[in-house]
């Protein structure tokens, strides 16, 4: 083994330097170089314990029009969130990171998932928890596998010496930031060693063609934890988010080679583990047995999923000086926009109001189809008239007051349909575009919001 040397690392994108600086020159973060001592072995064939696994790849350079064009190969879960915010299904030799808050329900997800596929030789790593910890917490979900392996270890050497003996087809590690590979001497957590793991276990995916799914730890910012090269470095990056005091989870994708990043699942915490949610617009939306002011239904589309989700807004006259914005879910520049139309066009005076706007169910939802919607509540509860609740919304507001068109309105109106609303109101410059086509529901066309405001009130 050859001598041992520090290096200065940044904590935020794995910048590596000789010396120390206040100033990273990559992402020109300020105070985040830490020292680490790195050694590195010379023994190649320990570093590569997979080879005999995965047979001799011979390495050359070829012509692209050599290399075959096959659709990649993937394995189908009982899962069809996951199938879906994948792109449909898990590639094979790819390394997807799903990263989320710690309790989130990560580790019982892909445990979930793993004890559902029978017919895949999968193997558990877990650096955090006993064997009979993650055994209690798969009795509690209920599924049971033959084929489902259980290693707890952070050694990546010994992981992989594991490995070679089992030929597993799908590796699930929880978590990355525990393992510890022999070449880096620096803790596990570190910038260098979380850089050097997913290094090891991508040439092992690659190699191999064998999926990876490494579960990661976020920072109080919420950003996934370690060097900003660990994303680069993975083929999909998953974010698990929601609110603890709801029972709802959201499975988003920031990164993926093999589909659509604008996907996502929903999922519910319940007593027996994660439950898919097939339908979450009959989730989202309240159920309620008398109509209140200030709440309206939005048809928005997340991905290739069309969504109906209720809006909540409350105006009361502002008793300090300065009126309040307060939002959740929503952005709140874009309020502050729509105040501004509304005081403009409509002649409200917002400017001395406090208002809140809510999403329900914890939902974050930056489509801006839904500014029609939050108008239509902030008017509701303005003039305390409540909108019939057989009626939903789909459209944008422009600076000068008109309602202006949103893409795929023909999946939204059957989304609608299908719930069994009555009326769908839209901008007229989408009706133009529905032509001779026939719904079950009433499909209403309006240009500008002083329109909405007289059909409604």
């Amino acid at each position: 083994m050859s001598k041992t040397k520090s290096a200065f690392f940044c904590q935020s994108c794995g910048y590596e330097s000789a010396k120390w600086s206040g100033k990273c020159p990559s992402c020109n973060q300020w105070n985040t170089f830490v020292e680490e001592v790195v050694v590195k072995g010379n023994d190649k064939k320990e570093k590569d314990e997979w080879k005999e696994y995965s047979g001799d790849r011979k390495v050359k350079t070829i012509s692209i029009n050599e290399v075959s064009s096959a659709e990649e190969k993937r394995i189908i879960t009982n899962d069809g969130e996951l199938n879906r915010v994948l792109g449909g299904g898990i590639v094979m030799g790819s390394i997807v990171l799903v990263a989320g808050e710690p309790g989130i329900g990560k580790s019982t997800l892909f445990l979930q998932i793993g004890l559902q596929l029978n017919d895949i030789v999968t193997l558990y790593i877990s650096g955090e928890e006993s064997e009979q910890q993650v055994k209690m917490r798969a009795d509690r979900v209920g599924a049971k596998s033959e084929n489902f392996y259980l290693l707890t270890e952070t050694n990546t050497q010994t992981i992989f010496q594991e490995i070679k003996k089992l030929k597993p087809q799908l590796v699930i590690v929880d978590s990355i930031q525990t393992l510890q590979s022999p070449f880096v001497e620096s803790g596990s957590g570190s910038v260098s060693q979380i850089r050097e793991c997913a290094a090891e276990l991508q040439r092992f995916a690659k190699e191999t063609n064998t999926p990876v799914f490494l579960i990661g730890h976020i920072t109080k910012d919420g950003n996934i934890a370690g060097p900003k090269i660990l994303e680069h470095m993975v083929d999909t990056v998953l974010q698990f988010e929601g609110d603890r005091h709801y029972a709802y989870r959201i499975l988003r994708t920031l990164k993926n080679r093999f589909g659509s990043t604008a996907e996502l699942g929903i999922y519910e915490m319940t007593g027996e583990g994660m439950r898919a949610v097939s339908n979450p617009s009959e989730i989202l939306i309240t159920q309620k047995e008398e109509q209140l002011s200030g709440i309206a239904i939005a048809a928005t589309i997340e991905g290739m999923r069309p969504l109906l989700i209720e809006g909540q807004a409350l105006v009361t006259q502002s008793v300090y000086g300065t009126p309040q914005r307060t939002v959740s879910g929503f952005d709140l520049r874009r309020l502050q926009l729509l105040l501004a139309v509304l005081e403009k066009r409509g002649g409200f005076h917002f400017g001395v109001k406090d208002v809140f706007v809510n999403i329900a169910g914890g939902l974050k939802v930056e489509d801006p189809s839904i500014d029609l919607a939050i108008v239509c509540a902030l008017l509701s509860s303005y003039e305390d008239v409540p909108i019939n609740q057989h009626y939903c919304f789909a459209g944008e507001v422009g600076l000068s007051g008109e309602i202006r068109a949103v893409n795929r309105i023909e999946q939204r109106i059957a989304e609608a349909e299908k719930l069994g609303f009555e009326k769908i109101i839209v901008s007229k410059y989408n009706a133009k575009s529905l032509g001779k086509l026939k719904f079950n529901i009433e499909v209403v066309p309006l240009a500008k919001v002083e329109e909405l405001y007289q059909y409604l009130f």
